[in-house]
């Protein structure tokens, strides 16, 4: 038979976990000036209706909006290609979008032409609404070099400036976010890890492409470098 004391421990024990849920779970991550927001390659070509559409990539803007608000370092990409760029289908012959060839730097997905300089399909949305955002970086302006990763080009050594950036600016950990997550957001992660940030994605404020297994591929990958996967509503803005 229980004992009266083992019996009201248990019954303290199920009140305290009733009545107060936040002694269970995590609390909200609050940016501080230490944190940087890093929004991937929002552009027109990326929304329905674009040259390389993402499925649904127009859902993540009012996501990206609302958590932007929360931070005081916000930083945008932008994928700014030449028209003749390597990444493209149609600068090989005979080769159609979503082939691979071998490229100096590895293997290179073939790409339909997007977010060629210049043009309105290489603009930001017009309905990201962050105007406090203090940089925005292009890449994969190089012809003969893709660049997914806003850290670093395809090349695995040729630097876009960022975590210089962020470094002097004493930004620890950053949140990503944006288009698409198997590709430019995952290899950004990647990149982030490798130059010493804290690192976190921002699952619904992402959408991924998913060739051909490449998003469960992609956040295997990032769960082994150490990212973490989170979404926006763990975010206290």
């Amino acid at each position: 038979m229980l004992s009266r004391r083992l019996v009201l421990t248990g019954i303290g024990a199920t009140s305290v976990a009733a009545l107060a849920p936040g002694a269970i779970m995590a609390a909200p991550i609050k940016p501080d000036n230490a944190s940087a927001l890093i929004v991937i390659d929002v552009q027109n070509c990326f929304l329905p209706g674009g040259s390389l559409a993402v499925k649904d990539g127009d859902q993540v803007v009012p996501i990206i909006n609302r958590i932007a608000k929360g931070f005081a370092n916000v930083v945008m990409t932008q994928d700014w290609h030449t028209a003749d760029h390597v990444s493209f289908a149609t600068s090989h012959s005979g080769k159609k979008p979503f082939e691979t060839v071998d490229l100096p730097y590895g293997k290179q997905v073939l790409w339909p032409d997007h977010c060629v300089q210049g043009t309105e399909g290489a603009s930001l949305s017009k309905d990201l609404a962050i105007p406090h955002a203090g940089l925005v970086i292009r890449k994969g302006f190089n012809k003969n070099v893709d660049s997914y990763s806003a850290f670093t080009e395809a090349d695995g050594k040729t630097s876009t400036g960022l975590a210089a950036y962020l470094k002097a600016r004493k930004v620890k950990r950053v949140f990503l976010a944006g288009l698409a997550t198997d590709y430019c957001v995952a290899w950004s992660a990647l990149d982030a890890r490798k130059a010493g940030f804290e690192t976190y994605v921002i699952e619904d404020a992402c959408r991924g492409i998913d060739l051909q297994g490449s998003l469960a591929k992609a956040w295997a990958d990032m769960t082994k470098a150490g990212v973490k996967r989170i979404k926006s509503d763990e975010i206290a803005v």
